[in-house]
């Protein structure tokens, strides 16, 4: 049986921890990182021959699953898996998994660091300081302030305490209320949370559909500033144009986009009041190597009979 394990992973590297755990289990790693976007027939072909695989975001389609006979497992190295298409993969008898639980920190503490930045200005001033000027721009206080957080899997809950830290009110809205959280956060319903918030961060899972879009958009604040650090899918970015160009909302943050990379003529470019980084919320050394060990043990587990942790068919 072929021992071939395709890692499309772009900072998995041979000789890392993931490369020495799959050979000490006598399979092959063989690195096939995403760099721009593959010809059609490269993604088609892409895991063809592989028992296992361990992927980043990029798709994995129904064609790719049906040339990939041989494989049994893939194994997403991160929390996301909805570029993945499950329902083909459990019709072809692949199991998926994901790697839960591995950055959360990580994603709590960009999501900080957003927050930050959109209250203080942090890089406009330092780009400002860069060029030759000296700007003065007064900032203000997360203290005291909303924080709204919408899902409360590991990395809402992390944000939520970070915000009760800092002495922020905290509201989340999910279908899986804590009844042990601390007593400073506040359980409500999604669009109590939309309308209270003057930081509204998003930590819930893709589902099709956005969760932001023009009606909750008009029921903001129009102080508030938006983040996104969980899936491009859960915000109606045509809607989110339109709420910046109205002045509906302060600004935006936002670590995840519909596409990516982003478009060099997506609109959000034009707005001063908009930040984007390049999908890094997971993106820690510590983080990449635990999401990396768990997803190499999920697909050594598959091929050696046993069920893996973070099984999603």
């Amino acid at each position: 049986m072929s021992c071939r394990i395709v890692i499309t992973t772009d900072y998995l590297k041979h000789g890392d921890s993931v490369d020495q755990l799959l050979r000490e289990h006598g399979l092959d790693p063989v690195y096939s990182p995403a760099a721009g976007r593959r010809t059609e027939d490269e993604q088609r072909h892409l895991l063809t021959g592989a028992v296992g695989a361990i992927v980043a975001s990029e798709p994995i389609t129904k064609d790719m699953l049906a040339e990939a006979v041989d494989l049994r497992i893939l194994a997403r190295s991160g929390v996301g898996y909805d570029s993945v298409d499950t329902n083909s993969a459990q019709e072809l008898g692949i199991h998926v998994a994901n790697t839960p639980g591995v950055n959360h920190h990580a994603v709590a503490e960009l999501t900080l660091a957003l927050m930050f930045n959109c209250a203080k200005r942090l890089s406009d001033v330092i780009a400002g300081v860069e060029a030759g000027q000296w700007p003065r721009t007064a900032g203000t206080e997360l203290r005291g302030k909303t924080l709204g957080v919408i899902g409360y899997g590991p990395s809402g809950k992390a944000i939520a305490a970070i915000g009760a830290a800092l002495g922020m009110n905290v509201i989340v809205g999910t279908s899986h209320p804590d009844t042990e959280a601390a007593p400073s956060i506040e359980f409500a319903d999604v669009d109590t949370v939309v309308a209270a918030a003057d930081y509204l961060t998003l930590h819930a899972r893709a589902t099709g559909t956005p969760i932001i879009g023009a009606d909750r958009f008009a029921a903001m604040k129009d102080t508030v500033f938006l983040i996104n650090t969980a899936r491009g899918s859960l915000i109606d970015e045509a809607a989110l144009v339109d709420a910046l160009d109205n002045g509906q909302i302060a600004g935006a943050a936002l670590d995840v986009l519909e596409t990516e990379p982003m478009a060099a003529d997506n609109p959000l470019r034009n707005f001063d009041n908009v930040w984007v980084t390049s999908h890094l919320a997971g993106q820690t050394v510590e983080a990449r190597e635990r999401a990396g060990l768990a997803a190499a043990q999920a697909v050594i587990d598959v091929l050696e009979g046993k069920e893996p942790a973070g099984l999603i068919v």
